[in-house]
């Protein structure tokens, strides 16, 4: 039975669906909520390659009269603005009245981008700098016509939050830096527990979760701008994706679904946690950005950078409070205690970072910049780009000064 419900309980988008596969749940949106019939489909390469997907796709659209009218197997990583505009030249030429993206988070950040400037008739890298450039002079600096976005339907087989978020990451092919623009987030999100178990690698599945815990731990510390209500989303979140991680670890064989549908739903709560206007996010989010076009991905960026940016702040007196709260509620979630007990550490003697190191570190995932593959040689460029990012300024220590940043980025390298 397919279950049907806003993602968010604010507001009506996205829309959430589960329950029933995934090509079944696109077709019938495809027709009934979008009254759409010429999909392009946006789908990873290792989906494309291992799997039957894009030809099941094709058969169910062909029985419900949908045309499958352009396809993009894979895009290269952090979003490319190059790859945007030939994507949207692509869409525009064959008339796609929806998009539908089956993977991870870079696939639907670019879906935005690519509505984005569909919308705003973005067409040559100048273009695409225009429009950061009138994004950055706050609301109104582009298309604020709703007719003009094409819908997009985000089917994710990873943990990050993109399908949920109205603000997408590309990067500038000459400058290397990755902008923030903000963009309709996916109008209908399909969750297939099953899909992301029999095709997704365990550790990018593992990293985006703790991407998705990033956002209810930065959330949750955030200095301005929380609420009871961010802090419950926070809180709900955090208990349905750390058991839910803990128990897909250990699911070597891929059968406990019911250990990834606990987690995409956590990935929900999460992003309706940080979501919440007026939230400001930290460094960990905001090195992070930065990171990526070093070849780190997002998952990665959170596994080794959120403990560090908590004990950062913690050294610094302040979210203390904070900080203490979801150092008390981690360890009384199903597994957590039994991490702490394996590496000998009490829940009385640890703080926030050492709780969040040790969940890191049992599911296998890196915790050094030197570990994927970044070097001294890179950290005074990465902390001087890191300056430029709004969630540095924001972290509960501002950072302003790029030796906050080295600082950061030394207990790491």
């Amino acid at each position: 039975m397919e279950i049907i419900r806003p993602a968010f309980g604010d507001r009506p988008l996205p829309i959430l669906s589960y329950g029933i596969p995934f090509p079944e749940a696109a077709a019938r949106h495809i027709l009934s909520t979008f009254q759409a019939r010429r999909v392009y489909v946006i789908c990873s390469r290792s989906l494309a390659s291992k799997t039957g997907i894009l030809e099941e796709l094709d058969r169910v659209f062909r029985t419900s009269s949908i045309s499958l009218v352009g396809q993009r197997v894979g895009m290269k990583p952090h979003t490319l603005w190059s790859e945007i505009l030939e994507i949207a030249a692509e869409a525009r030429a064959c008339e796609a009245d929806v998009f539908l993206t089956i993977g991870g988070g870079t696939l639907t950040d670019g879906a935005k981008a690519v509505v984005l400037a569909l919308a705003n008739n973005a067409q040559t890298l100048e273009h695409m700098q225009a429009l950061v450039e009138r994004q950055e002079q706050g609301p109104g600096g582009e298309s604020e016509s709703s007719s003009l976005y094409i819908p997009i339907i985000s089917v994710p087989t990873t943990l990050s939050a993109a399908k949920y978020s109205s603000i997408a990451g590309a990067t500038n092919d000459t400058t290397h830096y990755k902008h923030v623009f903000r963009s309709p987030s996916p109008s209908l999100v399909i969750l297939d527990p099953q899909l992301a178990a029999s095709t997704t690698p365990a550790s990018v599945w593992l990293s985006t979760g703790i991407r998705a815990v990033d956002h209810c731990v930065e959330t949750f510390c955030a200095i301005n701008g929380t609420t009871e209500a961010s802090d419950s989303l926070a809180l709900a979140g955090l208990a349905n994706l750390i058991p839910g991680l803990l128990r897909c670890a250990r699911d070597s064989d891929g059968v406990d679904l019911d250990a990834r549908l606990s987690s995409l739903l956590g990935s929900v709560d999460a992003m309706a946690a940080c979501s919440t206007e007026g939230i400001e996010m930290g460094a960990s989010h905001g090195i992070g950005h930065q990171l990526g076009p070093l070849g780190v991905g997002h998952g990665d960026t959170s596994c080794i950078l959120l403990p560090a940016v908590c004990k950062y702040n913690a050294r610094h007196g302040v979210n203390t409070e904070q900080q203490a709260r979801l150092c008390a509620f981690l360890p009384g979630q199903p597994g957590v205690g039994d991490v702490l007990a394996s590496r000998s550490l009490l829940k009385e003697e640890v703080d926030l970072g050492d709780v969040l190191d040790a969940i890191i570190r049992e599911l296998g995932l890196p915790r050094t910049l030197s570990g994927v593959g970044v070097t001294r040689e890179h950290l005074d460029d990465l902390a001087t780009n890191s300056l430029r990012d709004r969630w540095c300024a924001t972290n509960p220590v501002p950072l302003v000064d790029k030796g906050q940043v080295l600082e950061i980025l030394e207990m790491v390298i």
